[in-house]
């Protein structure tokens, strides 16, 4: 049997195999339980000329269950564009819970410059106790970690490039539990075992 391959041409936000299936899930799931105030941000980072660097509400209702489950406290986050992460992240935890940058963390979302995510990993590993969770964003980078080399977009290979061996890293660390969920442009969630 001949296996076809499908060429990606303009990766988007989602990665689920249609658009439709992508907005049936955020209209029955995820927007009806989005907090006011998380659906205005964004909503106005929707206008953003660089929008698709938001957090994907989808991503966002997975790690506002995560920091429930949990019972995140004390929380930290690497990169921020319009906050939608952040503000998502105090709106989870409980009201004595903190959003610093010192001590003992239960939680930790990154997002930020992709060419330094394995040092953000190797100091959260210091700052996250064990059995805290820290989530990776955007670890799929559209879709390209799967593309052959000579498919990728010009102005994501750089990322891509940082993406595979930030993915290799974590697959092979014994540090840590994971799990690589294909939500938004994919998110790696790890707990600190050891």
């Amino acid at each position: 049997m001949e296996q076809t391959t499908k060429k990606v041409t303009s990766p988007t936000k989602g990665l689920l195999q249609s658009d439709e299936l992508y907005q049936y899930i955020l209209e029955t799931s995820v927007y009806p339980r989005e907090p006011e105030l998380l659906k205005e941000l964004r909503e106005v980072t929707a206008s953003h000329p660089r929008s698709m660097m938001g957090t994907a509400p989808d991503a966002g209702q997975l790690m506002a269950m995560l920091l429930k489950l949990v019972n995140a406290k004390n929380t930290i986050e690497i990169g921020v564009f319009t906050g939608y992460s952040l503000l998502l992240t105090a709106l989870s935890i409980p009201d004595d819970g903190k959003n610093e940058n010192e001590g003992s963390f239960d939680f930790a979302f990154v997002d930020a410059d992709k060419v330094n995510y394995l040092n953000y990993h190797e100091r959260l590993m210091k700052l996250v106790k064990v059995g805290g969770i820290v989530v990776y964003d955007n670890t799929l980078w559209g879709g390209s970690v799967a593309m052959p080399e000579e498919s990728v977009p010009e102005g994501m290979k750089h990322g891509r490039h940082f993406t595979i061996e930030l993915n290799k890293s974590l697959a092979s660390d014994p540090r840590i539990l994971m799990s690589h969920a294909p939500l938004g442009d994919g998110i790696t969630i790890c707990k600190r075992i050891q």
